[in-house]
């Protein structure tokens, strides 16, 4: 292994190549390294963290510059346990670091956000908005900027599994299926893998020269743009599905409360209704309604664990007009009645609440 602060062949040889270009003159953007402070926040993903910053890392490596810097910092200043129970120690508490307007400020929040919303990091958040700091939320960390009310009518992106309630309690939010989002002062990202697709694209806006070399380090063999949707099932954009299958993927996705029948989805997507069924059966083994029909589920059940929402109506938002109907696909679909899923999310947050 080498020793702490050397580098392997490879980056040396792409330092070298680097050291050409040391005559020429460098932009204003990229003589002042951009220094993030890193707030963590417990249940953070370390994946999320890690995708983030190693490529950050690499091309700092790379470039034989310091075009990043970053600072973890936690809320106490006290050591951060992440979801997978490893604890990451840091540099600090957040109020104590000044705030880097060529950087900003990173929230990772994970598992549990909505316990993490205290009034001395609403305070922090509404802090850097005051001083025009970029704030990157990470993850499920948008609930946060939301819960500070400082997101106003923005457009952004929450991970999956928070996005339906997200939409929900704050309705003024354009809340997007994407990978991640900028409005403005605020980078919205899905986080864990999706992390990566944003270091790749701050690395973009310094030396997007780079881009290939740390991709290569990395053995990933692409990025992805930020307009990526989520909700795109894995493998599926790159296995040779025709762009009109997540055309039509996203008109279902993005109508749920009220579902559009085959009919209307094909006329949209200019294809015949037997032409969507054979792309369904191809690419995903199922049926369009099939399909459809988990999507709402899906949502129904983020809407039964993560809101107050009344049981009628998490079935009228998705899209069901009929309860006894609603009850008997979510039974069928996750093996349990919805009011007995939202007893047991209850009773558990109850005995969470008892332990703290």
């Amino acid at each position: 292994m080498n020793a702490p602060g050397n580098h392997t062949e490879f980056e040396v040889a792409y330092r070298s190549r680097d050291a050409s270009l040391a005559h020429e003159d460098v932009s204003p953007q990229v003589s002042v390294p951009a220094e993030f402070l890193v707030l963590l926040l417990p249940g953070f993903s370390q994946l999320c963290l890690s995708s983030l910053i190693d490529p950050l890392r690499l091309a700092n490596s790379l470039s034989g510059r310091k075009l990043f810097r970053w600072r973890l910092v936690s809320s106490d200043g006290e050591s951060v346990e992440s979801a997978s129970g490893i604890r990451v120690e840091v540099a600090g508490s957040a109020g104590e670091r000044a705030l880097d307007p060529e950087g900003g400020v990173v929230v990772c929040a994970g598992e549990g956000v909505e316990r993490h919303g205290s009034r001395q990091l609403r305070a922090f958040l509404r802090n850097c908005v005051r001083q025009n700091v970029q704030v990157y939320a990470l993850g499920t960390a948008t609930w946060l900027l939301a819960g500070a009310g400082v997101l106003g009518s923005s457009r952004c992106t929450i991970h999956w599994g928070k996005m339906a309630a997200l939409s929900e309690i704050y309705s003024n939010l354009d809340v997007d299926d994407a990978l991640f989002v900028r409005d403005g002062q605020f980078v919205t990202c899905a986080g864990e893998l999706a992390a990566f697709d944003l270091a790749i694209d701050l690395i973009r806006q310094r030396r997007g020269d780079l881009i290939g070399d740390i991709c290569r380090h990395l053995t990933a063999d692409r990025w992805r743009d930020g307009t990526n949707c989520q909700s795109v099932p894995p493998g599926l954009r790159y296995a040779g599905a025709t762009k009109k299958l997540l055309t039509i993927l996203q008109l279902m996705e993005k109508n749920i409360e009220e579902p559009l029948s085959l009919e209307e989805i094909a006329r949209r997507a200019r294809l015949s209704r037997r032409q969507i069924e054979r792309l369904f059966e191809q690419h995903l083994s199922t049926t369009p309604w099939q399909h459809y029909l988990g999507l709402r589920l899906v949502k129904a059940r983020q809407l039964i664990e993560l809101t107050s929402m009344p049981i009628l109506d998490v079935a009228v938002a998705c899209g069901f007009v009929s309860s006894s109907h609603f009850s008997k696909s979510f039974r069928e679909h996750f093996k349990v009645l919805p009011s007995r899923l939202r007893s047991g999310v209850r009773a558990s947050a109850y005995k969470t609440g008892r332990e703290a």
